[in-house]
């Protein structure tokens, strides 16, 4: 725990009571710089520490939280009043959770818990805690006598707190007016309540000065004044309009000025304190970055934030595009009013996330730009705007469904966020930050949102007797965060150096290769004469032809490009698919598409020819038909046993034509299981093993190949690391999206028994019908060991969490809510980027099936052609291969290849490491980069000599003295033209000298 004496020291090395100074409108270029930063290097997680004594705390209201409403005296606040009333017409009305309380008239009750709320702290390890003093409870009518109960209570929390070492930061005003000073004086519409406003925190200051070093005067001003003197929204509820409200502002900065001076001339010599005011603002984002939109977004701040912020901070006076689009609508300061107001404050004290933004936030204030959640860009535009003031973070977090209990994922995620972006402000960006405080410390009353969302990082079970107080994740979260001050490198998370293994296979996808078998000119057997006088075009001469000759490979144009760019990878293998239905279009073998099957003959043999090795799929899924060939889909599909005996047909047709240039098989390629039934998935994993059995029997002695299923494999990843509860979703969800078609072929021929337990229990509760059909033991003998290597897809990672949260990512059947961690880069298609997760999902396979030799088949990343030049497939080749080499000289898990996704984007649109551009393949930048991957074998390290890898042996035999004899073949060649040149110049020359002497 941060001890109270170095945050004391911090305080007194501040502004000691001097004004701030500062230039205002240098925060407009905050959108130009930030739209200029490296992509995708400033998006990145960023692993490092704030510095040192930086202050951690939490939060909390007293209307939220303390209830007590009628306790010790206590008298009616604004809130009170405007909770037990029928909610305005047209006022949002909160859904309340079953027999919860209403209003905040018990709330938390931390009235009554102090020692409760306080051990909370202790847990946590803070550093501060920001609370607010009642006014209704000290003063119950809003001015004196004071009411020697609330001292009392106050007193008795302010020595807790030093009991424990924790640095309380005091709010004089978070919003519950005594309700005696609306009726007598119609609140902060009036100058008056300034005076009173004076007094209060006098009385404040004279009793609890001693003990507080951090004062806050009020919090959140602009909601205070629009929505509770213009809207009506929130209390005291005055539809006053425009002019109220900016009335009400005024006021509310006149009374901040007076007690900011209060403290200032009086109590600051005796109490060495710092007084603020809690300004709360949103981000804004321009629709187009033009400087009309851009100066659009200025004027948002300066409406809400810059309202308050300019004011103190700068001038003393009102930003000026307030000033001309309201004209007489915003009240006047006088000379002597700005020059009273004008560096009123020690620190800029700031409020952002889920009580202003998409939330309290008047619309026309956007001014036809995007709200955004970029904590980070609000703080360097409050440091450039107001000449780098020392800002205090004093409320900061998101919230969860009011039905979450502790296992509050999403809460966790948004935190993480804003404290990463927090951190990145002051390393990147040069922004002074000296302190952070989550919102809230408990669950309480949410203001307009009533008991419908949670804030808290202890859960309060509001029906419970004894509000029944627990941590929550994101309780425990916190907690190692401020153990560790920040984000710290951990050993895991860098690259390591090293190297795969010489022969590492490294590879390319292509889900259909480009099957083109258009006839070259030389095998039309036609002849043609050329009209050169008139029509200049061939014409056809009748009844004249040449013999026909036999098709070679060299026929097909198509297959010589792919294979060079293939070539110019220096990859060692290619990953595609047969398309079923072009080689057999009635299913069987009734009719067979030699064409085809010599276009892919040629293809594999190609292959071979530069010494890259195919691996080929017998089917892989698609839109189309499934993949299948169309009488097949029409008949059921998977569904229909029939297709297990036509696949074994297919494969045998394929092994017998194609097995001598192949040498890696996969049977079934990327089965997609979130649309597959389990009957077919039944038949799919019967006709993989009758397969693969055939290809073992008849087969393998001959050709010497290997054969096995590629299945996905993204890892699955408990939203909420402390939580046994996630952890058993995330072994449900990878059972039933992996283990379900790999358990019975690598585990012990049966479905993994997490499903079967499962569909029992759904079955039987919810009297749904989902039949996980039963292999009979000779099928098991079938289907177990029917591998020779376990190839996986892994793309990207998934969270879950076992809470439900957002009913359209909730998945009813595996009960199973999907979350996202909003720190992740992500691709344009919202694909999460996390390499760790492919080490993971590794160690999982390793863990589940044994040393199994493993092969990603395929890996890979889309990306936007015109964003960043192809920067983040490079990141993600880099990191995800650097994951993968880990998992093989650290976790020992034996890898044997690596694949990228995918070769060209005319066959996977975005994805390829080729554009395709008018007719023409132009490589990206990440296809280079994967190449220089490819040439050193890893990642080398220069503190280590390079371990040299023979020569790799050739795959083709009968291309074997052409590829070791090349040289030679062409010396020959050359010599060998030499010689018909030399010889047609000697008898030319030699006819000319017999001519000259006849």
């Amino acid at each position: 725990m941060t001890p109270a004496a170095p945050l004391h020291l911090l305080l007194l090395c501040l502004l000691s009571g001097r004004r701030l100074r500062g230039e205002p409108g240098q925060g407009a270029g905050t959108w130009a710089r930030f739209a200029r930063l490296p992509y995708p290097e400033d998006e990145l997680f960023l692993y490092d520490t704030f510095p040192a004594g930086f202050l951690w705390g939490a939060g909390s209201a007293a209307y939220q939280a303390e209830g007590g409403w009628r306790q010790g005296g206590k008298g009616a606040s604004v809130w009170d009043t405007f909770a037990h009333r029928a909610a305005p017409a047209g006022a949002r009305q909160p859904q309340p959770l079953p027999s919860a309380p209403a209003g905040g008239d018990v709330a938390s009750d931390s009235y009554n818990n102090l020692f409760r709320d306080t051990e909370g702290l202790r847990r946590l390890g803070i550093s501060h805690y920001r609370f607010s003093l009642s006014w209704a409870r000290l003063l119950p009518n809003g001015t004196a006598p004071p009411s020697p109960a609330g001292l009392a209570h106050y007193g008795r929390l302010l020595a807790r707190l030093r009991q424990l070492g924790v640095e309380p930061v005091v709010t004089l005003y978070h919003w519950d007016l005594p309700q005696r000073l609306q009726d007598a004086y119609g609140g902060w519409a009036s100058p008056a309540l300034a005076e009173l406003f004076r007094d209060y925190a006098e009385l404040c200051f004279k009793h609890f000065g001693g003990q507080v070093r951090y004062w806050l005067t009020i919090d959140n001003p602009y909601v205070v004044a629009w929505h509770g003197y213009a809207t009506g929204r929130l209390p005291p509820g005055v539809k006053g309009g425009p002019p109220l409200g900016y009335r009400a502002a005024h006021n509310l900065l006149q009374a901040h000025a007076k007690v900011w001076h209060l403290y200032n001339d009086r109590f600051r010599p005796t109490q060495g304190g710092q007084v603020s005011i809690a300004l709360s603002s949103h981000w804004i984002k321009p629709q187009a970055m033009t400087e009309q939109d851009i100066q659009e977004c200025q004027k948002s701040l300066d409406f809400v934030l810059g309202w308050f912020a300019k004011p103190i901070f700068i001038d003393g006076d009102y930003p000026q595009s307030m000033k001309s689009n309201l004209s007489s609508l915003l009240p006047e300061f006088s000379d002597a009013e700005k020059k009273y107001i004008k560096g009123t404050a020690d620190f800029f004290a700031l409020s952002f996330g889920a009580t202003l933004s998409f939330q309290l936030l008047d619309s026309q204030m956007k001014f036809h730009q995007l709200e955004s959640l970029s904590l980070r860009q609000l703080l360097y535009w409050i440091s450039r705007e107001y000449n780098k003031p020392k800002i205090f973070i004093v409320e900061n977090s998101w919230f969860v469904s009011g039905s979450t209990k502790r296992d509050d994922a999403k809460y966790i995620y948004y935190l993480k966020k804003f404290i990463m972006e927090t951190l990145k402000a002051i390393r990147y960006d040069e922004v002074d930050v000296f302190g952070y405080t989550v919102w809230s410390l408990m669950d309480g009353f949410e203001w307009h949102r009533g008991y419908s969302i949670r804030r808290g990082l202890f859960y309060v079970d509001f029906q419970s007797h004894d509000k029944k107080f627990l941590p929550k994740s994101s309780a425990l979260f916190y907690q190692k965060l401020i153990e560790r001050n920040g984000f710290p490198p951990l050993p895991e998370n860098q690259p390591i150096d090293g190297k795969f293994p010489c022969d590492f296979a490294w590879g390319i996808v292509d889900n259909y290769i480009q099957v083109d078998t258009t006839p070259t000119q030389f095998l039309d057997t036609n002849v043609y004469v050329w009209d050169v006088h008139h029509t200049k075009k061939l014409i056809k001469v009748d009844g004249v032809a040449t013999p026909k000759r036999k098709r070679h490979c060299v026929d097909f144009a198509a297959i010589r490009l792919q294979i060079s760019l293939l070539q110019e990878m220096h990859v060692t293998h290619f990953h595609f698919s047969l398309k079923w239905s072009l080689i057999l279009p009635l299913g069987n073998l009734s009719q067979i598409n030699h064409t085809f099957l010599h276009f892919y003959q040629c293809f594999v043999s190609e292959l071979l020819r530069v010494n890259i090795t195919p691996v080929v799929a017998l089917w892989q899924p698609m839109a189309e038909n499934q993949g299948l060939p169309v009488v097949l889909a029409k008949y059921g599909a998977w569904e229909n046993p029939e297709t297990v005996q036509a696949f074994v047909e297919y494969a045998k047709l394929c092994f017998k034509s194609l097995g001598y240039h192949v040498k890696f098989w996969i049977t079934m390629n990327e089965p997609y299981v979130r649309n597959l039934t389990y009957s077919a998935g039944h038949n799919l994993l019967k006709a993989h093993a009758k397969a693969w059995h055939l290809y073992d029997k008849e087969f393998r002695r001959s050709q010497k190949g290997k054969i096995s299923i590629a299945l996905q494999a993204d890892w699955v990843e408990p939203a909420c690391p402390f939580s046994k509860n996630d952890q058993e979703v995330a072994d449900r969800v990878l059972e039933f999206d992996i283990g379900w078609l790999a358990e019975p072929i690598f585990g012990n021929g049966d479905y993994p028994r997490v499903m079967r337990e499962w569909l029992h229990q759904r079955n039987s509760i919810d009297l749904y019908n989902f039949h996980l059909p039963y292999f009979s033991e000779e099928e098991k003998k079938l289907i177990q060991g029917s591998f020779d290597f376990f190839a996986l897809s892994h793309y990207t990672t998934i969270l879950v969490d076992w809470e439900k949260e957002d009913a359209l990512k909730y998945d009813h059947y595996l009960q199973v809510q999907m979350i996202k961690d909003i720190t992740w880069l992500n691709s344009p298609s919202r694909a999460a980027v996390v390499p760790w997760g492919l080490r993971k999902m590794l160690k999982w396979v390793k863990s589940k099936y044994g040393d199994v030799p493993v092969y990603i088949t395929a890996n890979g990343i889309d990306d936007d052609q015109n964003m960043g030049q192809d920067k983040l497939r490079v990141y993600y080749i880099q990191n995800y291969i650097n994951e993968a080499l880990k998992a093989y000289t650290l976790d020992n898990v034996n890898l044997r290849g690596y694949f990228v996704y995918s070769f060209n984007d005319r066959t996977a649109p975005k994805y390829g490491l080729y554009r395709y551009i008018a007719n023409q393949y132009e490589p990206k930048p990440s296809m280079k980069h994967y190449r220089g991957i490819i040439d050193n074998n890893g990642f080398p390290s220069s503190e280590i000599p390079d371990r040299l890898c023979p020569e790799m042996l050739v795959l083709c035999p009968e291309c074997n003295l052409f590829q070791t004899r090349k040289s030679l073949l062409a010396f020959i060649s050359f010599i060998f033209f030499a010689f018909i040149v030399t010889v047609f110049f000697i008898i030319y020359y030699s006819r000319r000298v017999e001519r000259r002497y006849k």
